[in-house]
């Protein structure tokens, strides 16, 4: 008030501003609302670190602000963005005042195991995703809530996934762990009787996991350094639909016959492999990328087996470019076996 008096005194302050100035209103400039953009927030309990904007009242906005912590987190938030910060560790009870919280965000931070409390998520039973990604973590964090349905791990340095990694995580439908440096995968998804999607792409897997859930539908192990697939491998996931296997080491060799004759299969890709010849797939394949192996012959029977107008392969989408054949060596009985095809990239 007293400054107020001397910028009047001094007739830097006129009369009819000084009387609707607010003392409160250093705090709206502090807080950095934008009104402008509906981001301005009444709301009392919001950090000043972050934005709770009145047309989401449950979001809290804290992304790319340079935080090194996790700020206060009021009881009615249940979306909460954390991304783009410079945070290093969770302590335990951060986020036991709003045990509402549904998805909670921390990509690209720099979290390490060694600074994130094993309770830190317990208390958070609703939490349906959480994000992780692009961070420092050497482990997957324990005692996750199982309400979880979406858990991305990926970009961090967890090295070995064990049995107990994801305990009681029976309602999780999406798991990404790619572009770790996974090494050993001792059964740890055998509980996740829900999981639909599993990513380890970009790891340093030299075979494909065991004990993978019914329920899979899309397992993609790009970027790895498989060498074989298991006899009966997609006969015991019978529900499996997308399948990548590109940029591996695998031969034929290592490939056991009509292993991937299965009814079920939609997508198919082994490219990039050292494969000399196209293996069997079912008729119900839709897609199938064999580009940049060694592959010196069209074999026409690895798609059908007898040629007629009843008898014919799905296939829509056909990559073999970047191979040992050429056009020339397509036969001309491929218009009837391979009729859906739109065009073959030799």
């Amino acid at each position: 008030m007293r400054t107020l008096v001397l910028f009047l005194l001094m007739g830097i302050v006129d009369v009819t501003i000084s009387q609707s100035y607010s003392p409160f209103q250093w705090l709206s400039q502090l807080r950095g609302r934008r009104q402008n953009a509906g981001w301005y927030s009444e709301a009392a309990d919001c950090p000043l670190e972050c934005d709770c904007p009145t047309t989401y009242p449950t979001a809290m906005y804290c992304h790319s602000r340079n935080l090194q912590h996790v700020p206060y987190v009021p009881s009615h938030i249940k979306y909460v963005y954390l991304q783009r910060n410079q945070i290093t560790g969770i302590q335990h009870g951060v986020f036991d005042n709003a045990t509402n919280l549904m998805w909670v965000i921390l990509s690209h931070n720099k979290l390490s195991s060694e600074k994130l409390s094993d309770s830190v998520f317990v208390k958070l039973e609703n939490l349906d995703r959480l994000y992780l990604d692009h961070n420092e973590l050497t482990r997957v964090p324990r005692n996750l809530p199982s309400s979880i349905s979406r858990l991305q791990l990926s970009h961090n340095k967890i090295a070995k996934v064990s049995s107990k990694s994801f305990d009681r995580m029976s309602n999780l439908t999406t798991l990404q762990l790619q572009a770790n440096v996974i090494e050993e995968l001792e059964g740890g998804f055998k509980d996740l009787k829900s999981l639909i999607m599993l990513d380890i792409g970009k790891n340093k897997l030299r075979k494909i996991p065991d004990s993978l859930p019914e329920s899979l539908q899309q397992l993609y192990l790009e970027f790895n350094k498989i060498e074989s697939v298991p006899a009966g491998f997609l006969t015991m996931y019978p529900n499996l639909q997308f399948v990548r296997l590109a940029h591996n080491i695998l031969t034929n060799k290592g490939l056991p016959s009509s292993v991937f004759n299965t009814s079920t299969l939609v997508e198919l890709d082994l490219s990039f492999n050292k494969l000399e010849q196209i293996p069997n797939v079912n008729r119900n394949l839709e897609n199938l990328y064999l580009h940049a192996n060694k592959i010196k012959e069209f074999s026409l029977s690895s798609f059908c087996d007898t040629y007629d107008g009843t008898n014919f392969s799905k296939l829509k989408v056909l990559r073999l470019d970047a191979n040992k054949i050429s056009a020339r060596d397509i036969p001309a009985e491929a218009a009837y076996c391979l009729r859906l095809v739109s065009f073959i990239d030799v």
